[in-house]
């Protein structure tokens, strides 16, 4: 773990729960010994000292404070339309160690409207990773209700499918890249297409296809 999440850095602050487990059950952090925090807002890197260790709690002090950012170097916008939860929450950290930026997770015309997205589940496991991988903040998250909606928020997109040309690497894509679900796009959706891209693939699922994007274009 490259530093400790706290959405406070006060002067002083008291860790509990999980996080205070980890410093003390499995780092074994003691007495005196400095961690290091981000709040994933500001950019900031803090050191603490632990002032106290109690069995549901510890107090730290803070004792300095570096602008040390450690963000993706290029903007990537994920426009993903909504598939099983779960296979979300699978590759969401290798999305986030990858760099992506944002992701609008669309409800699209084949996507299951009975899949219900835990936004406060997706913060943590996004944190989780970025306090593995160093990232000083996390993906930018938001829900888009339907397809419809998507092609009124942002009329200029690139779509991911099969009939496009190949994607171009050293391009930069400061639109959406749309990713459909496992059923694809409905005739009408590809209507409102004006720009698409393909992979040089065997058929992806629909996770895959969004790691695979996010690689080729920020790794």
């Amino acid at each position: 773990m490259q530093f400790l999440y706290h959405p406070e850095t006060s002067n002083q602050i008291e860790i509990t729960g999980e996080s205070h487990k980890y410093l003390f059950k499995v780092r074994r952090i003691k007495k005196d010994e400095l961690v290091k925090i981000r709040n994933l807002k500001d950019d900031i890197l803090y050191t603490y000292k632990i002032l106290e260790i109690n069995k549901k709690s510890s107090t730290l002090q803070l004792i300095n404070k570096e602008f040390s950012p450690n963000k993706p170097k290029e903007f990537l916008h994920l426009a993903w339309c909504i598939i099983e939860p779960k296979n979300i929450e699978k590759v969401l950290p290798s999305l986030n160690e990858i760099g992506v930026s944002k992701i609008s997770f669309t409800y699209c015309d084949y996507s299951q409207k009975n899949f219900k997205l835990n936004l406060n589940r997706l913060q943590k496991i996004l944190i989780n990773s970025s306090q593995q991988c160093g990232r000083s903040n996390i993906i930018e998250i938001e829900i888009i209700n339907s397809s419809k909606e998507f092609f009124e928020k942002y009329q200029n997109f690139t779509a991911l499918d099969f009939n496009g040309k190949e994607i171009e690497c050293n391009k930069k894509y400061t639109n959406p890249i749309l990713i459909g679900p496992e059923g694809g796009f409905s005739e009408e959706e590809r209507k409102k297409f004006t720009e698409i891209i393909k992979l040089k693939s065997f058929i992806l699922k629909s996770e895959t296809a969004a790691c695979a994007i996010s690689s080729k274009l920020l790794l």
